[in-house]
């Protein structure tokens, strides 16, 4: 048994963004077909496919320990498992960070990365793309027995030293209730793994979905990753209470600092797990409802948020009555309720980014196309308009329209010194710009920032040395923008000149702007600042390890986020140029073509008509084109514009 609204509602994603994958490849092999594709529209549109291929949602599980996390994972994507796929027992079960997701490159397996890389700066990112530094546990994905045994592994903690307990993160002696941490013997007992990534081929996971099972605030306070980059990009978040210990401390701690507090709130949802704790046969189901309302307004209350955000479930009666196809059960977990406000937040909104970034990219290319279409369409038009008016005329006629048109070619190609000119400037242009947002200048940037934090151990040393981090990447952005403003105005000059002289269509220039790159470091500045103020004025060695790890996470982050926008300039500007460049080829070739047929007229009188003949078998064809073009270009608009219904209803 599944709740049929997100299954229904993810299925139906998985087809639209399949199907829309599949007129843009239609389109694409069209152009090729036709000769109406270059290198640089062809390459845009195989990375917009791959893009499409590889989109993932991904949804993060945020929680305290014993909040049946891991249940509620277990009953909302897997049940049809009809087993737990992740560790759920009383107690601590999940010890580290987990991703479940599916690479069907991969063979079903958990890689574990040893808690002991904690002692080095290096991020999670880093060890990604070193295997061998990782624990592999195969599995056989046929075999509940295997697949149980595999997944105890990812529980596993061992004792260490108070000492190495605290370099690690993982111990606070300043903190009274580390103190309960302590074993008999005066050793710690911590994780065993620093990360956890379970590929496992499910439905659900084969299709996109990424889960991280986040253990809470002692995992997201130590590791930079999750406070910098995987709680503020995830696409859902969902908050996990239970409702035998309600609102914690170190919960409002996980909530305001981590969660809430991230700017975008779309997608935060908050589960109050464990509510059959309040099921009694000695109470009437209105008392019984009447105390969980009680502990979802409290709840709320001391989260700061509306009551209706809060979904009491109960995750282990919920996967129970999936699996056993207990309708009723399901009702009284309430597990439907949470599941379509996830689809919600997660699939709906998903879909409409996805659509809108896939409509500007495409956007440009399709209308450029039929702009190209347009040309050789109007060309021909001309041509067979000059052609017919010299029907019946003499040479004298014919001598005057070749003069005329070998007048417009030579105007043309005197213009064409100028387009080149342009390209020149335009050149220069963009290497000024990629000097403000180069890779090598940001690297810079980072070992400035880095050496300055070394000289000091002190709060102020450190801060300033961030701040000017900071300032120097913002002012840096700052200057791009002022460098893309210049460019956009000087292809749009330049737009403007060819179309008054010589009839080339004016194109909008596709839009490019910097304020997401520019949020994007105002929000990891205002992660580090919230992370740095929890630390003292002088700093110990430990509280400086963690900071240091910290600093290389976010410089990580911040080298991510450059390089992305390195290849978004960078295919901004092809997309400013491509379109000149074709329409530029386009004319050149029309006004070679109109004077060779008045040159072949003025030969051979009789040739007159042969030539209006294959202009019009051109024209006819052109027209083809056209039709076709229109088509393929209104069945991609079309899908694109599925998105404004209820994904649910996309699969009809």
């Amino acid at each position: 048994m599944t709740t049929a609204s997100f299954v229904n509602d993810f299925e139906a994603y998985s087809q639209w963004r399949q199907e829309l994958s599949r007129r843009i490849v239609a389109y694409r092999q069209w152009l090729g077909r036709e000769n109406l594709n270059d290198s640089q529209r062809d390459l845009r549109l195989q990375q917009l496919v791959d893009r499409l291929a590889e989109d993932k949602l991904h949804v993060a599980f945020i929680a305290e320990f014993s909040r049946g996390k891991s249940e509620l994972i277990n009953a909302i994507f897997l049940s049809d498992l009809k087993q737990r796929l992740l560790p759920s027992t009383a107690g601590r079960t999940t010890m580290c960070p987990t991703e479940l997701l599916y690479d069907p490159a991969k063979p079903p397996m958990i890689q574990l990365l040893p808690i002991e890389t904690r002692g080095t700066n290096a991020t999670i990112s880093e060890y990604k793309t070193y295997p061998d530094e990782w624990n592999q546990v195969a599995m056989d994905a046929a075999s509940p027995d295997s697949v149980a045994q595999a997944m105890q592994e990812v529980c596993r903690v061992k004792s260490v030293p108070v000492e190495e307990a605290s370099r690690f993160g993982l111990y606070n002696p300043n903190d009274p209730e580390s103190g309960l941490g302590v074993n008999e013997d005066g050793t710690v007992s911590i994780p065993a793994w620093r990360h956890a990534i379970i590929n496992f081929p499910h439905p659900f996971l084969e299709k996109g979905l990424v889960v991280y099972d986040t253990p809470g605030l002692n995992a997201i306070g130590v590791e930079p990753e999750l406070t910098f980059n995987l709680l503020p990009n995830a696409h859902a978040v969902l908050f996990v209470l239970s409702a035998d210990t309600g609102v914690t401390k170190s919960d409002i701690d996980v909530w305001r600092n981590h969660i809430y507090s991230r700017g975008n709130n779309r997608g935060r949802l908050v589960a109050l797990n464990k509510i059959d704790g309040l099921w009694d046969e000695l109470k009437t189901e209105a008392q019984i409802q009447a105390e969980l309302q009680g502990q979802v307004r409290s709840c709320a209350e001391l989260l700061g948020v509306e009551p209706e955000q809060i979904y009491p479930v109960s995750a282990q009666k919920g996967l129970l009555a999936k699996i056993n196809g207990d309708q009723a059960l399901l009702e009284r977990s309430r597990l439907a309720a949470l599941e379509t406000a996830l689809s919600e937040e997660l699939i709906s909104s998903k879909q409409a980014i996805v659509r809108d970034q896939t409509e500007a990219e495409l956007g440009d290319l399709m209308d450029n196309c039929v702009a190209l279409l347009d040309a050789r369409r109007r060309g021909i038009e001309e041509q067979l308009g000059e052609l017919k008016g010299l029907q019946g005329k003499n040479q004298d006629v014919v001598e005057h329209i070749m003069s005329r048109i070998s007048g417009d070619k030579d105007a043309f190609e005197r213009g064409l010194q100028q387009f080149q000119a342009l390209r020149s400037v335009y050149s220069q242009q963009s290497i000024k710009l990629f000097s403000q947002i180069g890779m090598d200048v940001l690297r810079n940037e980072v070992k400035a920032a880095r050496e300055g934090m070394v000289e000091s151990r002190f709060t102020k040393g450190i801060r300033d040395a961030m701040s000017g981090f900071f300032s120097g990447v913002d002012e840096r952005l700052e200057a791009a923008n002022g460098q893309i403003e210049e460019i956009n105005k000087m292809m749009e000059a330049m737009y403007r000149k060819l179309n008054q002289e010589h009839g080339i269509n004016l194109i909008a220039i596709p839009p490019f702007s910097m304020l997401r790159y520019r949020k994007e470091m105002q929000r990891l500045e205002e992660a580090y600042d919230q992370q740095f103020n929890t630390f003292y004025t002088f700093l110990t060695t430990e509280q400086y390890t963690l900071t240091t790890r910290f600093f290389e996470t976010l410089a990580s982050r911040v080298v991510q986020v450059f390089e992305i926008l390195n290849k978004d300039v960078e295919n901004w500007l092809k997309a400013v140029m491509s379109p000149m460049e074709g329409q530029v080829r386009e004319h050149q070739m029309q006004l070679r073509r109109r004077l060779e047929s008045v040159k072949r007229i003025h030969k051979a009188a009789d040739t007159l008509d042969d030539r209006i003949g294959e202009l019009d078998q051109m024209h006819a064809e052109v027209m083809r084109q056209v039709g076709e073009l229109d088509t393929l270009t209104s069945g991609i608009r079309d899908a694109l514009a599925a998105v404004d219904h209820k994904p649910a209803r996309l699969a009809a």
